[in-house]
């Protein structure tokens, strides 16, 4: 008796399986059975994962695929394909199943779903086990479709590559096919002396969790469960246990027992291997890696020393330190790693591509330092190289390394072309049902409304960086339990979602991760295909694939170092030079920019709470900057107050006078975690291999670890002199850092990279700001905060402009000598780079546009179409050819039209309506521009905000009024003592936050004439006024103003519409009019203005040449936008406000 599941579907079969596969091998275990296999649908994406997770419990691992097999030509009608499973038997077989499930996603055409043709499983069957597919197989489907002859070849083509690893596979799942089926596969099976084996397509856990599994596949289908005509299972597709399987079976037990003969067969793992690295191409012949690596670094560290000028006294440390290195790195195997590494750094900076100084403990490491794998001193900033690599703890180096944004690419096709595109691969990612995605999609596919399941979904916390479970979540919030409580429909949705929680939804590719092997990765791993690359992909996630032997290196995108790039690219056009490797690290002018908190666009310092602590800092060296960076973090946080204390001259002791000098450069305050290496070495005498097994102990808090290490520490600080109770009051203090202590490594690489950005802003503004501008050129949220740090530093924007725009932003130097920055074309909504790029290029080829009829005869109407006119003429890029906005947009399909009938002339050689002196004007619509807020309304539509005028300073009087600040005026009503006061401007955005308690907050930013401020909204207020919180909204807002040292805080009272609270304060309108025929539409725009405070008085000049005022009975709306659309009536001469 016994029974094994050879057909299981993990959570790997995405959005199919519904066993979590940590979980599989325990179901095995409880349900008595000795082995269990894993079949998930065309993958192997868990085949390591499920094999270590096996042996913990002491259940055998059948290593399987369901893989989907084409029919052979004419066996269907169309092209189809129709699921086997595979099983490993054998190592053999185990390389078949890894290349079979690779060839299923490589092979296909893009788009096709996976699936392999009957040659490819015919040329890899040695090794395999291959069970028919039950119902849903090909030979099933051959006999439903009356295909006996053509099921009866398909058997015995298989059996002749198979032979006795061919298995009739039989399901009972209480399906009608089944029951239709199974008299034919018994006979075939034994017409052909075939075995048969009982399987039942398992996809959940147990008969609870099919409802739950049926919405699974309605989510991934997009259907709802209340539809008839979709995908589905039987609630018998659970993991049965051997009593159901051999009562289901009864009639043929011989079908339960071929499963354990199967199980026997089938005697292999996915087993870990040690690290396999490929011989870097920087080895010549003859030489070994540790050779090479230290040939390399040796002459790299002459050059760097060189550089910077030391003699050999100041030199002798840093040869010391190498010739250390570089023994460790050879001792512990690691000479080739550090070679790869080298090489694409190396090659990427002779490229011109701009790499980091460093990130992680790698930044540590003078032999980094020397290959030019980094680009900071670490003796001049006290990094340690164990906290990096420790000779005490063996374990892969790991570099990760910052590329420009836009140029890493061309960094990994340079190691698939150095490595060969069959060994460097993408590492897979899985995409989770979290807690608020599965409230939404099980609320859709229950067919539920949509505002019930969105209220739902927003009292869940959303953090992606500490993701909420829906458990905790609902022990957090009494809302969501009431809701539950009260809401049968809810509580269903809630109950499903828990079941669905966590189980993968799709695949993707991790952000950075690549890794490299010494052969072909098909040899080693599972391969898979991402549609929007052609790099492979490995089956198995950043865990597996590094315990299946293969090294990953990290290359990630930096945006910062691209803005820098481009930075010192517009000064290169000014002809001035930047060096960012050779910057001095004390430049006045950067450290006064930082004092004053002035960071925006600084990377790492640009959040307020960072720019607060720089206030409260006022760092004046880059070790401030480094401390920055390490104790801008939760935890560490708490000790900002003392560090600027301190460094500002408060008094401070070190814990013992031994480590004074450990601890001088963060004044007396534990930082870095190399503070807690070097204080073990001095007081304790551990080596830093030593102290870097400390500090991880104290990190992990693992309390037996602990006890011993405070046994090693008290006794080594003993044996030098200290006291037992002092030893173990400097043991205490380090572990509770230990909490929180930063990597110094880190951090002074991220605080050369913040300096070297501040060193910009500080020294070249205009070009920062342009340069930023670029890399934000398709967000316009940025590109309005970078527009209000312009205008607050004095620097002016130039609007776009088809006769001085470039598609990029650019410096533009004025005839004052001032720089300035020209607005992007293809900064502008909806017309997009390349056909900018084409605008650009015609007016370099054949001079500046003369007229609108000019450009239209001159693009190519291939690039450019009527909507992009549209947009670029409310953005005003038109204004240098014709002033009237709306003449140009209302006639782009005329600009279109002709541009088009321009082409087919040059296509066709005539010179038609083009020719002699230039093209025949072109006739645009005969309409009044657009009144001002219409006007900037489309403005502020096409650039993403307002860029050449703000709608509120139309509002000026009515402002004044209501007695609103300007917001250059908080900071002296707040220092007056100010403490409520009433702000107007327009929404630039607002983003939401849950706070600790799981409410919202949300930060505002604002802006107004004078420039951009942020607000905070908590929670109360929030709810009550988030609908009014879309961009563009011009909004009055009421807030508590507080100076919080340097800082004002504003946190919002209230919020309302500016448009009525203009109107109720009982602005009026004085108009003068030349022509009575004006009386008509300023009776209408009133009726449609409705009734308010305001006082309208009309003075009309009578035909004696007389003037008059008429007071107009009762009150009226009147609105700012009111005021210029009556002005720009005919026959109104001038319009004032009451």
């Amino acid at each position: 008796m016994g029974f094994v599941h050879l057909r299981v579907h993990s959570a790997y079969s995405l959005s199919e399986g519904a066993i979590k596969l940590e979980t599989l091998p325990g179901l095995a275990a409880q349900a008595g059975m000795p082995a269990v296999a894993l079949t998930d649908t065309n993958n192997l994406f868990g085949a390591l994962e499920f094999s270590s997770a096996c042996v913990k419990v002491g259940v055998q691992p059948i290593l399987g695929i369901e893989l989907a097999v084409a029919r052979e030509a004419g066996e269907a009608a169309t092209p189809c394909t129709d699921p086997v499973v595979l099983l490993a038997k054998d190592d053999t077989g185990l390389a078949n199943l890894m290349r079979l499930a690779s060839r299923a996603h490589l092979d296909p055409a893009p788009g096709a779903p996976p699936h392999v043709p009957p040659a490819t499983l015919a040329d890899h069957a040695e090794g395999l086990i291959l069970l028919t597919g039950g119902t849903r197989g090909p030979l099933a489907q051959l006999l439903l479709d009356g295909q006996e002859d053509a099921a009866r070849r398909w058997l015995e083509r298989l059996a002749q590559r198979f032979g006795d690893r061919l298995c009739v596979e039989l399901h009972r799942h209480g399906v009608a096919e089944e029951r239709l089926v199974e008299p034919a596969m018994l006979a075939l099976a034994d017409a052909l002396g075939l075995p048969i084996v009982a399987t039942n397509d398992c996809f959940f856990a147990a008969p609870a969790m099919h409802e739950a599994h049926d919405a699974l596949l309605c989510i991934a289908d997009r259907r709802l469960l209340s539809e008839e005509d979709r995908r589905r299972v039987t609630p018998e597709h659970w993991f049965k246990d051997e009593a159901a399987m051999r009562a289901a079976f009864a009639d043929l037990p011989e079908a339960c027992d071929n499963t354990l003969a199967l199980a026997r067969r089938c005697a292999v793992m996915a087993r870990p291997r040690s690290p396999l690295l490929p011989v870097s191409p920087k080895v010549p012949p003859g030489r070994s890696e540790a050779e090479t690596v230290r040939a390399m670094a040796e002459a790299g560290l002459a050059r760097r020393l060189a550089a910077l000028g030391l003699d050999e006294r100041e030199a002798a440390p840093y040869r010391e330190r190498l010739d250390y290195e570089l023994s460790v790195i050879e001792t512990m195997g690691f000479a080739g790693y550090f070679l790869i590494v080298a090489d694409f750094i190396q090659w990427a900076k002779a490229q011109g591509i701009p790499v980091g100084p460093g990130r992680g403990s790698g930044a540590g490491s003078v032999a980094a330092w020397a290959l030019a794998i980094t680009d900071l001193d670490p003796l001049r900033f006290g990094l340690l190289f164990e906290r990096f690599l420790n000779p005490e703890r063996v374990s892969m180096p790991d570099f990760d390394i910052d590329f420009c944004q836009d140029r890493r690419d061309e960094v990994i096709a340079y190691v698939r072309r150095e490595y060969g595109a069959d060994r460097v691969a993408q590492i897979i990612t899985f995409g989770k049902l979290q807690a608020r995605a599965v409230v939404r999609d099980v609320g859709r596919v229950l067919g539920l409304p949509f505002g019930l399941v969105n209220k739902l979904a927003e009292l869940i916390p959303n953090n992606p960086a500490k993701p909420v479970t829906l458990a905790q979540a609902i022990e957090g919030d009494p809302m969501l339990r009431a809701m539950i409580d009260q809401d049968e429909q809810i509580a269903r949705l809630v109950e499903i979602a828990l079941q669905l929680e966590g189980l993968y939804r799709h695949a993707s590719t991790h952000a950075a991760g690549i890794v490299i092997g010494d052969r072909p990765l098909i040899e080693l791993i599972p391969l898979y295909r991402d549609p929007r690359s052609d790099m492979l992909v490995t089956q198995y996630s950043m865990k597996h694939v590094e315990q299946a032997g293969l090294v990953k290196f990290d290359f990630l995108g930096l945006t910062t170092l691209t803005i820098l790039r481009r930075a010192q690219d517009l000064l290169r056009g000014l002809g001035i030079e930047v060096d960012l490797d050779r910057l001095p690290l004390d430049d006045a002018r950067t450290f006064a920019m930082l004092q004053r908190g002035d960071a925006a666009g600084v990377f790492q310092f640009e959040s307020q709470g960072m720019r607060d602590v720089l206030r409260q800092m006022r760092p004046d060296r880059f070790e401030d900057l480094i401390a920055a960076v390490a104790l801008y973090r939760p935890g560490p946080m708490a000790n900002i107050p003392a560090y600027c204390a301190r460094k500002h001259g408060e008094a401070w002791e070190a814990p013992h006078p031994a480590i004074r000098d450990i601890l001088a450069e963060t004044y007396g305050i534990m930082v870095y975690q190399e503070q807690v290496m070097q204080i073990a070495q001095v007081l304790a005498g551990y080596s830093l291999g030593g102290a870097d097994l400390l500090r991880r102990a104290m990190g992990k808090k693992i309390r037996a670890e602990m006890e011993k290490q405070r046994a090693i520490f008290t006794e080594g600080a003993i044996a030098r002199g200290i006291e037992p109770a002092k030893a173990a009051e400097i043991f205490d203090l380090m572990a509770r850092f230990a909490d929180y202590g930063f990597n110094k490594s880190h951090a002074a690489a991220y605080a050369l990279v913040a300096y070297q950005t501040a060193w910009v802003k500080a020294n070249h503004p205009v070009a920062f700001l342009a340069a930023s501008m670029s890399l934000a050129i398709a967000n316009t949220d940025k590109l309005a905060g970078l527009k209000a740090e312009a205008e607050r530093m004095g620097i002016e924007v130039l609007p776009p402009d088809v006769n001085a725009s470039d598609a990029d932003f650019q410096i533009e130097r004025g005839a004052d000598g001032a720089l300035r920055i020209r607005y992007a074309l293809a900064a502008v909504k909806k017309v997009g780079l390349a056909a900018m790029q084409g605008v650009v290029e015609e007016r370099r080829r054949g001079g500046p546009f003369r007229s609108i009829a000019d450009f239209a005869a001159r693009i190519d109407p291939r690039h450019v179409n009527r909507l992009q006119i549209e947009y670029l003429a409310r953005a005003g890029a038109f204004d240098s050819l014709e002033p009237n906005r709306r003449r140009v947009a209302e006639g782009a399909e005329a600009i279109v039209r002709r541009a088009a009938a321009a082409a087919e002339d040059r296509a066709s050689h005539q010179i038609g309506l083009f020719g002699g002196n230039g093209p025949e004007p072109l006739r645009l619509p005969d309409v009044p521009d657009w009144p001002i807020m219409e006007r900037l309304a489309h403005e502020g539509e096409a650039v993403g905000f307002h860029l050449t005028k703000h709608p509120l300073e139309a509002y000026a009087a009515a402002l004044r009024r209501l007695g609103v600040v300007r917001s250059s005026a908080i900071e002296a009503r707040v220092a007056q003592g100010a403490g409520r006061l009433k702000l107007a401007g327009s929404v630039v955005a607002a983003k939401e936050r849950p706070t600790r308690s799981g409410a919202k907050m949300c930060w505002l930013r604002l802006s107004d004439a004078a420039g951009s401020y942020e607000v905070t909204l908590f929670s109360e207020v929030l709810n009550r006024v988030r609908p009014l919180l879309a961009a563009g909204e011009r909004l009055l807002v009421t807030v508590d103003a507080r100076a919080e040292g340097e800082t004002i805080r504003l946190t919002a009272v209230d919020v309302e519409r500016l448009d009525p609270a203009v109107a109720a304060a009982g602005t009026g309108l004085k108009a003068w009019l030349e022509d009575t025929a004006a009386i008509a539409p300023i009776k209408a725009m009133l009726s449609q203005a409705g009734r308010g405070k305001g006082r309208v008085i009309l003075t009309p000049r009578l035909p004696t040449g007389q003037e008059i005022e008429v007071a107009l009975p009762g009150g009226f709306a009147i609105s700012p936008a009111l005021v210029p659309a009556i002005a720009a009536l005919p026959g109104v001469v001038r319009v004032e406000e009451l």
